[in-house]
C-alpha cells in the first residue's frame, strides 16, 4: 500500500474536525489494531494544535499549515509545516518533566507524542519553514 493525502488549513484551532475528517482517509482499509490508529489520531491533532498555539501564535490566523500523511505498508507518516519561529523540540523534551510530575497544562502534549511516535522531529526546511515529522509503525 502507497497513499498520499495533502491538506491545508488556516491556523485556527476549529479547523481540527476537517484535519481529522481529511485524515481518515488514511484509515482506508482499518488498519487491524484500533489502538494504532488512536495513537496516530492523536499525534496529528496534538501537533497541529502545538503549531497553531506556538510555533504559529504571533501570526495571522491566515498564514497556512500545510499537512501531508502517507501510509506505507508498514507505518505512517505525517508531515506538519510551519511558518512560525525555530523551536528545539529535544530540548523542550528535555525540560519538560514526565507525566507523573508535570502538573502544568503546557509541555505534556509533546511527550506524549514522543511517547507514542516511532520516530519525531521538527527541523528547518530548505524554504525556510519547520517540518513536523511524525512516523507511527503498524
Amino acid at each position: 500500500m502507497n497513499k498520499k493525502i495533502y491538506l491545508k488549513v488556516n491556523t485556527d484551532l476549529t479547523a481540527s474536525p476537517e484535519v481529522l475528517s481529511w485524515f481518515e482517509q488514511m484509515n482506508q482499509p482499518s488498519l487491524p489494531d484500533k489502538q494504532i490508529w488512536w495513537q496516530c489520531q492523536t499525534l496529528l491533532i496534538e501537533g497541529f494544535t502545538n503549531i497553531v498555539e506556538h510555533a504559529h501564535k504571533n501570526l495571522p490566523v491566515e498564514t497556512p499549515i500545510e499537512m501531508e500523511a502517507v501510509r506505507l505498508n508498514e507505518y505512517i507518516e505525517i508531515r506538519i509545516w510551519s511558518q512560525g519561529e525555530c523551536f528545539d523540540l529535544e530540548e523542550q523534551l528535555r525540560q519538560t518533566s514526565e507525566f507523573e510530575d508535570n502538573g502544568q497544562e503546557r509541555g505534556r502534549g509533546l511527550k506524549i507524542m514522543s511517547a507514542i511516535a516511532d520516530k519525531l522531529s521538527y527541523e528547518r526546511t530548505i524554504d525556510n519553514r519547520y517540518c513536523l515529522f511524525i512516523s507511527k509503525y503498524y
